[in-house]
């Protein structure tokens, strides 16, 4: 997991945010020993209503049995602010000092405004140093929320946004979100690159949604490595089982860090030229920029 700089913004290269449900002692245990970037301790869909303040106390209390080296990847879901558990929430973990927080439903810059003045005033009272506590945004859950995708560019606290299916088809009265060949209609591939051109104008991460088939490494290989080529940084997991996949599929491999490094080392070759002849193809400055993002990306700058 690194922090980058890319254009005038940091984006948090986090590949993997592997969910588990915060009231299973047995799967938060798995989530945090697996090599998931990030886990996800979940208090909003994996958790039943009843279960809720149970699930809180849960997480809370596994948050502090972990030494203190590694909270930084221990992240939490709340509930959405507009409902009658997200204060909840946030005052039973913010005391136990988890890493992050994702924000369900964000509808749109407000929200992330509102969870930070929360978040500012309990790691006050934790004694948590003030904006260390890091946000990733759920951003196309509601019908509004698509319409808002681009208002993030400053957000306090958030370093990702990522997008979901499932409740958006829910808010629009869906019943499917996907054609007949598996993949996601024209209004959820919307909220895809909604999400990510938000994010890319934010200057934050875009994290691509879950694939649901836990047994289907290649279809979850295949898709991974679509998104990254279009621009996204990581992916959102449901099993322990598909992070390794994830995390290969967002890792720049040998042959592209080699082509990229030839890229930059043909423009600072040439520092006046606008483009360059290279392999039988013309270059221009937006290759030597994605060149170097994908260097960075690698820590190889």
């Amino acid at each position: 997991m690194r922090t980058e700089m890319t254009g005038t913004a940091e984006a948090f290269g986090a590949r993997s945010w592997l969910f588990a449900p915060g009231d299973s002692e047995r799967k938060t245990e798995k989530a945090a020993a697996s090599p998931a970037d990030i886990v996800l301790l979940d208090l909003e869909d994996a958790v039943t209503e009843e279960r809720k303040p149970t699930a809180r106390t849960m997480v809370a209390e596994f948050l502090r049995s972990r030494p203190e080296d590694g909270k930084d990847r221990l992240w939490v879901r709340i509930n959405p602010l507009d409902g009658p558990h997200a204060l909840a929430d946030l005052a039973a973990v913010m005391p136990a000092r988890p890493g992050g927080v994702m924000l369900p439903k964000s509808r749109g810059r407000q929200d992330v405004e509102r969870l930070d003045h929360y978040l500012s005033a309990l790691e006050v009272s934790a004694g948590t140093a003030q904006g260390s506590t890091k946000v990733i945004a759920l951003v196309t859950e509601t019908a509004e929320a698509m319409f808002t995708t681009g208002t993030y560019k400053g957000a306090p606290r958030l370093v990702a946004m990522t997008w979901g299916a499932e409740d958006l088809a829910d808010a629009v009265g869906a019943v499917e979100n996907r054609t007949a060949d598996g993949e996601y209609g024209f209004t959820y591939e919307l909220a895809r690159s909604l999400c990510l051109l938000g994010a890319s104008a934010a200057g934050v991460a875009p994290v691509d949604t879950i694939h649901g088939d836990f047994r289907d490494p290649e279809g979850l290989r295949k898709r991974a490595e679509r998104v990254r080529r279009d621009g996204y940084r990581g992916m959102l997991a449901i099993h322990p089982a598909q992070v390794d996949v994830i995390n290969a599929a967002f890792t720049p491999t040998e042959e592209e860090l080699a082509a990229a490094r030839e890229i930059v080392d043909l423009f600072a070759a040439h520092p006046g030229a606008g483009a360059l002849g290279h392999r039988g193809a013309m270059l221009d400055r937006p290759h030597l920029a994605r060149a170097r993002a994908l260097l960075a990306s690698a820590g190889r700058a």
